[in-house]
C-alpha cells in the first residue's frame, strides 16, 4: 500500500492533518485552559489553598499584637505601617507556589502527557505561572481583609488600592520567572520549598516590611535601603495610604524588569533542556 493510499481515508473523511506548530492565538486559548485546570485543583485539593492562607494570617496576628507596641508604641499605629509590607512579603512567598506546582508536574510525568498533545510546547509553563495570578489576588484580598478587620483604613481610596494591587501582580508575574527556575532545577516539590524560603526569608526580614528604616543601626540602613522588598513596600505603602511617590514606584517596575529580563530565559533553557 502506497503513501498516497493511506491518506485516503483521511481526505476522504474531511480530517485535516494536525500542525506541527501552534499559532498564538491558539497557544494562548490553550494557556489558558491550562491555567483553568490548576486552579479548579484547589476544589479537590483545598489544602493547597491553606498552605498559602493560614501562615499570612498568623503574621499578621503575630506581629501585630506581639511587636506592635515595642516597635510603634501601640499596636493599631504599627498595623498601619506593617499591613503593606506584609502584603508584599507574602506574594513573594506565593511565587515559589509556581515552582512547586511546575516541578510537580515535571516529577509526576504531567508534562509528558502534555507533550503527545497536540498544543503549543510552552502553553503548559504558560498556564502555570497565569494560574498563579489568582493565588496572588486571593492572598492580597485575604491580608488585606485580616487587616481591615483589625482595624486597617485604606487612606488613597479604591483608585489607589487598584494601583497598588496592579503593581504587585506585574511584579509578581515578574518574579515567578525565579520560582519557574527554581522548580525546573529543583529535584522534588520539598526541595523546591526549601530553596525558596532560604532565600525570601532573609531577603525580606532585612528589609522595611516589619521597621522602619530609621529604627535600624548606621552601617545597616544603606543595605536595607537598596533591597527591592523595601523598595515596593515603600511604593505599595504610597499608594494604599496618603502620599505615593514615583521614585519607589519606578524602582519597582524596572525591578520587575530586571528580573523577568535575567530569570525568563535562563528558565525557558532549563524547561527546554528538562523536557
Amino acid at each position: 500500500m502506497t503513501a498516497t493510499t493511506q491518506r485516503q481515508p483521511d481526505q476522504a473523511s474531511g480530517t485535516t492533518p494536525l500542525s506541527s506548530r501552534v499559532g498564538p492565538i491558539e497557544g494562548t486559548k490553550q494557556s489558558l485552559t491550562l491555567a483553568w485546570r490548576s486552579v479548579i485543583q484547589i476544589r479537590h485539593s483545598p489544602t493547597d489553598l491553606a498552605d498559602f492562607s493560614v501562615q499570612p494570617i498568623m503574621f499578621v496576628l503575630l506581629f501585630t499584637f506581639m511587636f506592635g507596641g515595642a516597635i510603634m508604641g501601640d499596636w493599631q499605629t504599627y498595623l498601619t505601617f506593617m499591613l503593606p509590607g506584609m502584603i508584599v512579603m507574602n506574594m513573594l512567598f506565593v511565587t515559589m507556589y509556581v515552582g512547586q506546582g511546575l516541578n510537580s508536574d515535571l516529577t509526576k510525568g504531567v508534562f509528558d502527557r502534555f507533550r503527545s498533545l497536540p498544543i503549543a510546547r510552552w502553553a503548559p509553563l504558560a498556564g502555570r505561572i497565569l494560574a498563579e495570578q489568582v493565588k496572588q489576588i486571593w492572598s492580597i484580598i485575604l491580608v488585606l481583609g485580616v487587616g481591615m478587620i483589625l482595624g486597617f483604613r485604606l487612606q488613597n481610596g479604591a483608585l489607589g488600592l487598584l494601583a497598588a494591587v496592579g503593581l504587585l501582580l506585574f511584579f509578581a508575574l515578574a518574579f515567578s520567572w525565579v520560582g519557574v527556575l527554581v522548580g525546573i532545577l529543583a529535584k522534588d516539590p520539598e526541595r523546591v520549598q526549601i530553596y525558596g524560603m532560604t532565600v525570601l526569608f532573609p531577603v525580606t526580614f532585612m528589609s522595611n516590611v516589619f521597621v522602619p528604616l530609621e529604627s535600624l543601626p548606621s552601617w545597616l540602613e544603606p543595605v536595607v535601603d537598596a533591597n527591592p522588598v523595601s523598595t515596593m513596600a515603600d511604593a505599595v505603602r504610597g499608594l494604599m495610604m496618603d502620599g505615593a511617590e514615583s521614585g519607589p514606584i519606578l524602582q519597582t517596575l524596572l525591578w520587575g524588569v530586571v528580573f523577568a529580563a535575567v530569570f525568563a530565559p535562563l528558565a525557558v533553557r532549563a524547561f527546554r533542556r528538562r523536557i
